[in-house]
């Protein structure tokens, strides 16, 4: 089973954006928005590391850390925050943080540091040993090998043509902003991410485009939906 993260950060964009590079990385995630509720939830379930941001309602990072750190002295922290400022990570590492990241951060950075702390604290792999796969309607989506396959044939994908179907899989049938698809995807905005964007659409789009159950939507002035109709079960006779 993969490992779990607990999340708590009160920006609902950056949440998102976390959560979803996490998962597609191959982690559990429990994200939350305030220290109150993490403190609760950590004391119910289980976690293998933390990721706290320091400036959050109802009980700031700090204490929730040094609440957690009085539970479990061994689960690895890491804290993020706006403030580049020295007493700050002074006081992180104090509470027994093992690592302490300034905003904006790479996301790719972001992800190479949680998996080195948690390969070193448990000594082993920290990827997810399931292939994820997302039946879509006919197809079905092999993530960790870049591949659409449909009866027997297979289309491969680049890696953020995958990443980004994924994310469309993870919240199928929903609508995404078009600038949290940037952040997650491209981890940048502006019209030349925007234009890269549409292109990595449109080619998904020909992929799908002889199965009206499968398709990719606008939401004009908002952004795009992954719709999947739903499959008819055969009937017995």
């Amino acid at each position: 089973m993969s490992l779990k993260i607990l999340l708590v950060e009160d920006d609902e964009n950056m949440r998102f954006m976390l959560h979803d590079n996490l998962e597609m990385a191959g982690y559990r995630v429990r994200p939350l928005a305030d220290g109150q509720t993490a403190l609760s939830a950590f004391m119910k379930e289980e976690f293998d590391l933390c990721v706290i941001d320091v400036m959050l309602p109802k009980k700031d990072g700090f204490t929730l850390a040094t609440d957690i750190r009085k539970l479990n002295q061994q689960i690895p922290i890491v804290f993020l925050t706006a403030r580049n400022v020295k007493e700050d990570r002074i006081q992180g590492f104090r509470i027994g943080a093992d690592d302490y990241i300034t905003k904006p951060f790479s996301l790719e950075e972001f992800l190479l540091r949680i998996e080195a702390i948690l390969k070193r604290v448990y000594h082993t792999p920290t990827k997810a040993d399931e292939q994820f796969t997302y039946p879509l309607a006919k197809f079905t989506f092999h993530f960790n090998q870049q591949k659409i396959v449909k009866d027997d044939l297979a289309v491969e994908l680049t890696r953020k043509e995958a990443k980004l179907l994924r994310l469309f899989c993870l919240h199928q049938n929903k609508v995404i902003e078009r600038d949290i698809i940037q952040k997650a995807i491209w981890e940048d905005e502006g019209y030349f991410v925007g234009r890269s964007m549409d292109v990595f659409i449109s080619r998904l789009r020909k992929i799908f485009k002889d199965d009206p159950a499968v398709s990719i939507q606008t939401i004009h002035g908002i952004g795009y939906k992954l719709e999947v109709m739903p499959q008819a079960q055969p009937t017995e006779k």
